[in-house]
């Protein structure tokens, strides 16, 4: 049931609603959560220097943030809807953007690893909450005829601002790391100006909060995301990975009972009855397992192969999201004219050959012979996330846009950790095999060429960087004189990861085409902005 005169609906006289700078307001709001998944890896040598952390110490500032965004956008996307999309863009906004300065504000000694890791914590709560309820405000304010286009250039400038994100950190590095969380506040004090000025009104649903289903979401996406990032640190043979893995999961099927059986679930499975939304969700899984992980492979091959700078790589990623931007706003014109069925397909089948074509190029070793499949593999992406997402969250059920929203979000983030797990895993053993064939080549007995190319690999996979093995030994020499025959065994151990990139994208294909067809065609009451009602 929906009240029409609570606290958050638009008081009379207030005005109409402004589309145009809501959907500015979003970008803005959301573009701090774009920008964050990449500009703090730029910045990390120079944390860990400052603040002594270890290096897995430094892992934990990274997997806290991803790990409380995937356990909360669920519980985001619920709020969204009982407490009004709005409300909870602010609160976001306002939660993301003091912790970011809280990050920013960490003091030296033995505290700075608990500090950093709590207060990134806080930021992926924030991200969370943010980000479902700030794509239920650009559904809610556009029609149903235009919200295609509208999604298409949300999530095509919100995607390419990821690149931005190296760029940004190089820059701001130069003068102090702090300044990659500081440069959050005024992209939020932005965010927050445009959304007062934009109007936008909220309907709030009279339920209750489903406590005992968030707990459980949060604990079993939670640990089983933990399993997958920890996978390559702790072994995939490791009983603590599978317990993790194994564990989250078994608490994922528990939830998925007790929604079944509850009046007011966080999440309202039902949802999944609509063949069209289940195809547009797994399409979306396996077109994350290359969207995200992409961000790390490229970047290292570009450090590593090409011995390229931070900088540079980021540059090297901007082909990307050339395609990527451009097939957003054609995909979502097709979205809205045929409806979500051929864009999927237009966009795995495009995807799938510009991954494997540029996997074919990897070992070229030059930038500028790789941008037309680059460009491709991005368009690919590009013609499937907006359309996929928004056929999706048309669907939703009464028009609870901020869960369903919550439901695609965890399915994104759930499986870009799936294939970061996955292709880090094909990489490092692809390196190694490689490396310690090219030692052996060059005299190097087999047992000291396995265990030096393990901790090449381990190196180079970890931490992209132009540092050569130290030390007088005849392994680390031999493997300092054959760093340019690494450089190469590097980029050929990347083409298995890209042509896996390609592979998914052909499953998403295959899938795609079980996607019944044609544009949703709600009823009256739904295809009307909510800012209106």
């Amino acid at each position: 049931m929906y009240t029409k005169h609570r606290a958050g609906n638009t008081p009379a006289g207030r005005g109409a609603p402004s589309p145009s700078v809501a959907l500015a307001a979003m970008m803005f709001a959301v573009a701090m959560t774009f920008i964050d998944q990449t500009i703090v890896a730029i910045a990390t040598p120079d944390i860990v220097d400052e603040l002594g952390l270890s290096g897995s110490g430094m892992q934990w500032v990274v997997n806290a943030y991803l790990l409380a965004l995937a356990a909360f956008f669920a519980l985001g996307g619920r709020l969204a809807d009982l407490f009004g999309p709005r409300r909870i863009v602010v609160i976001g906004t306002l939660v993301f953007v003091i912790s970011s300065i809280l990050c920013g504000c960490v003091p030296r000694g033995d505290f700075a690893l608990t500090w950093l890791v709590v207060f990134r914590s806080t930021q992926g709560l924030g991200a969370a909450l943010l980000f479902p309820a700030a794509l239920a405000v650009v559904v809610a304010v556009f029609p149903v005829e235009r919200r295609g286009r509208a999604l298409a250039l949300f999530f095509g400038v919100t995607g390419a601002l990821t690149a931005l994100g190296p760029l940004l950190g190089g820059w701001l590095t130069d003068w102090t790391w702090r300044a990659i969380f500081w440069v959050n506040v005024p992209v939020a004090v932005v965010a927050l100006i445009l959304t007062a000025l934009a109007r936008v009104s909220d309907r709030r649903r009279d339920e209750k909060l489903d406590v005992p289903g968030a707990a459980l979401i949060a604990l079993g996406m939670g640990a089983s995301v933990l399993g997958f990032q920890q996978a390559s640190a702790w072994g995939w043979d490791s009983v603590l990975t599978w317990v993790c893995i194994v564990g989250g999961l078994a608490v994922l099927w528990l939830f998925c009972r007790y929604e079944l059986r509850t009046a007011s679930p966080l999440v309202r499975l039902a949802v999944f009855r609509d063949r069209a939304f289940v195809v547009d969700s797994v399409v979306l899984f396996f077109a994350m397992l290359a969207f995200v992980p992409l961000f790390f492979f490229a970047s290292v091959y570009a450090q590593v192969s090409l011995s390229a700078s931070p900088n540079q790589a980021a540059l090297y990623l901007l082909y990307f999201f050339a395609g990527f931007a451009l097939a957003s706003q054609w995909g979502g014109r097709i979205l809205d004219k045929r409806g979500a069925r051929p864009a999927l397909r237009i966009g795995c089948v495009v995807g799938a050959v510009g991954f494997a074509l540029w996997a074919g190029k990897l070992t070229d070793l030059s930038m500028h012979d790789q941008w037309p499949y680059a460009a491709l593999a991005g368009a690919g992406i590009g013609f499937i996330l907006a359309p996929a997402s928004t056929d999706a969250v048309n669907r939703a059920i009464d028009a609870s846009y901020g869960e369903v929203t919550g439901i695609t979000q965890t399915i994104r983030n759930y499986a870009a950790s799936v294939g970061l797990a996955l292709f880090s895993t094909l990489l490092t053993h692809a390196m190694t095999d490689n490396v310690r064939n090219t030692l052996e080549s060059r005299g190097v007995p087999s047992g000291a060429a396995s265990d030096a190319a393990r901790g090449v690999a381990e190196a180079v996979t970890g931490n992209a960087d132009n540092r050569q093995p130290s030390g007088d030994g005849p392994v680390a020499t031999t493997v300092r004189e054959s760093m340019s025959a690494i450089r190469m065994d590097f980029a050929q151990a990347n083409q298995w990861v890209f042509y896996g990139m390609a592979i998914a994208l052909g499953i998403g294909f295959l899938c795609a085409g079980r996607h019944p067809g044609g544009a949703v065609q709600p009823d009256k009451a739904s295809q009307e902005p909510l800012a209106r009602r």
